[in-house]
């Protein structure tokens, strides 16, 4: 069952073939509702989602959009960005990377700005509780990679895994200081740090292809969504590889004229973030 194809039909057309765990991603972003007509091999004809047995729970809505029974219920993330403060963070950021030192309380005071202002389905009032001492090394190390390129070529392609492996520790570090109302969320990244450098240095290799690297980076952000843990939901990237390409090329067309760089840049950090979501756990993946 989990390794159907299916199609859906939409304007008039037919859309598909769609894995099944695509598919169940449209069903989760409400692309496909309970009165959209879908098909499957095995299947006498099209019939609405909604009719096919486990397909749409109630007929009605996407059960990965259901309460689980714990009070919680799914759907997309979403962002308010004030316009200038967003700029002024980025700028920031950029300069404490370059300056090295500063990198750690550049960092950390950006994603206490942040997290407030990203709003999860019935998780109010999102903090970070991160401090700059506490893993002030990685930053440091990170800013210091950065110069690589000036010493040798060769060089900075060697620090290519050096740089997964800090970002892991940063991405591990970022999820684990993360709380609700002033209570800790109880979440982790459990992805391997030699998994994660594989992943980069195949997004490395992908940018050779001009245009395979948003489908790598599609493919590494669900990898990264499987692996966090510790709450009673899931976290999905919806996002397709094809979106990402034809948004990254409009943001780097626009950012050439200057002008529209704010608004390019809090425009596309809004689209990726609504791009993740959280859906129920399967029964047995439930903590």
């Amino acid at each position: 069952m989990a390794n159907r194809i299916w199609f859906y039909a939409s304007e008039g057309q037919q859309k598909g073939p769609f894995p099944e765990a695509q598919f169940r991603e449209l069903i989760a972003r409400t692309t496909v509702r309970a009165d959209t007509l879908v098909w499957t091999e095995g299947m006498a004809g099209w019939q609405k989602a909604g009719e096919v047995p486990g397909l749409i729970a109630g007929g009605a809505a996407p059960p990965s959009l259901l309460s689980d029974g714990s009070g919680y219920s799914g759907g997309p993330l979403s962002v308010d960005l004030p316009l200038w403060s967003f700029l002024g963070w980025c700028i920031l950021l950029v300069i404490g990377n370059l300056l090295v030192i500063p990198a750690p309380w550049m960092a950390t005071g950006y994603y206490r700005w942040l997290f407030p202002r990203i709003h999860v389905p019935q998780r109010p009032n999102i903090t970070f509780t991160g401090q700059a001492g506490d893993i002030w090394y990685v930053f440091v190390g990170m800013g210091l990679t950065g110069y690589a390129g000036f010493i040798d070529d060769i060089f900075q392609l060697a620090t290519i895994p050096l740089q997964a492996a800090l970002s892991w520790m940063i991405m591990r570090w970022v999820i684990a200081n993360l709380s609700s109302n002033g209570q800790p969320i109880p979440m982790a990244f459990n992805g391997s740090v030699w998994a994660f450098i594989g992943w980069q240095l195949l997004m490395f290799v992908s940018m050779f292809t001009i245009i395979g690297w948003a489908w790598v980076m599609a493919a590494w952000m669900r990898w990264i969504c499987r692996n966090i843990g510790g709450t009673r939901r899931e976290m999905i990237f919806v996002g397709t590889g094809l979106q990402l390409l034809w948004r990254t090329v409009a943001f780097g067309l626009g950012c050439l004229l200057i002008i529209p760089i704010p608004w390019l840049l809090r425009w596309y950090f809004a689209w990726t973030t609504s791009q993740f979501g959280l859906i129920e756990r399967s029964a047995s993946g439930r903590a």
